[in-house]
C-alpha cells in the first residue's frame, strides 16, 4: 500500500534518467506493484511479467506524464493496463470502461445470504484460514469488480486516484466497489456461518 510516508521523487531527474532516482522509484513501488499484480491474476510468474512491464513502459514514457494525477496513480494505471491485457488474452470481452456499465449501475445486486460475523473474535477473522478464504473470494470476483477493489481496499488509493488509474468515473468506481464488497460478503457468509454456528455449537 502507498502510504503518506512514500518519499518525493524528483521529476526531473527520473524524466533525465537518473539511475539512482529511478531505482529508488522502482525499489519503492515494487512490492505494492506486485502484490495488486497478484491479486489481480492470481498467478505469481503473471504478477512477475506485470511488474517488469510497468516498470519498463513507466521508464519508456515518463518523458509523457504530464503530472495530472500522482506519480503512484500514473504507475498503477500502466500496471492495470498489464495486467489487463493478460486477462484480455483469455477472456477478450472484458472492458473496464464506463461504456460498458449496464450491468454495473443498471441492475441491483441482492445477494443471497447474509451472516452476521461481528461477534467472532478477531483471531478467527484475520486468520491464514479466514485470509486463504478471502483471497479465493477475490479471485472469483469479475474482472471489473476485483481491479477497483484491489486498488480501493487493499492499496489504499481513494475514489479519484482509483478513477484516474483505471480512466473510469468516480461514480462507477465507488458502484463497482459496492458491487464488490457485496459480492465477497456473499462469498464469505458460508465460511463465516459455519464459524458462528460451530461457536454456538460449543456454548
Amino acid at each position: 500500500m502507498i502510504n503518506k510516508t512514500t518519499p518525493e521523487f524528483s521529476l526531473e531527474a527520473l524524466k533525465s534518467g537518473e539511475p539512482n532516482e529511478f531505482a529508488r522509484f522502482v525499489d519503492t513501488f515494487s512490492g505494492p506493484i506486485y502484490r495488486m499484480a497478484l491479486k489481480m491474476l492470481g498467478d505469481g510468474q503473471d504478477a512477475e511479467d506485470v511488474l517488469q512491464n510497468t516498470f519498463l513502459n513507466a521508464f519508456k514514457h515518463i518523458h509523457s506524464f504530464e503530472e495530472r494525477s500522482s506519480l503512484s496513480t500514473w504507475l498503477y494505471r500502466i500496471a492495470a493496463n498489464e495486467a489487463l491485457m493478460l486477462i484480455r488474452k483469455r477472456h477478450p470481452e472484458t472492458t473496464l470502461t464506463d461504456t460498458n456499465l449496464e450491468d454495473a449501475e443498471g441492475e441491483d445486486y441482492s445477494p443471497l445470504q447474509f451472516v452476521d460475523w461481528c461477534c467472532l473474535p478477531e483471531d478467527e477473522l484475520l486468520s491464514v484460514e479466514a485470509r486463504r478464504h478471502l483471497d479465493r473470494a477475490i479471485q472469483r470476483l469479475p474482472e471489473k469488480l476485483r481491479i477497483v477493489f484491489i486498488l480501493r481496499d487493499l492499496e489504499g488509493l481513494s475514489i479519484e486516484e482509483t478513477g484516474q488509474a483505471l480512466d473510469l468515473s468516480q461514480t462507477a468506481v465507488k458502484t463497482r466497489l459496492l458491487r464488490a464488497r457485496l459480492n465477497l460478503r456473499e462469498q464469505l457468509s458460508s465460511y463465516y456461518g459455519e464459524l458462528t454456528h460451530d461457536r454456538r455449537d460449543k456454548k
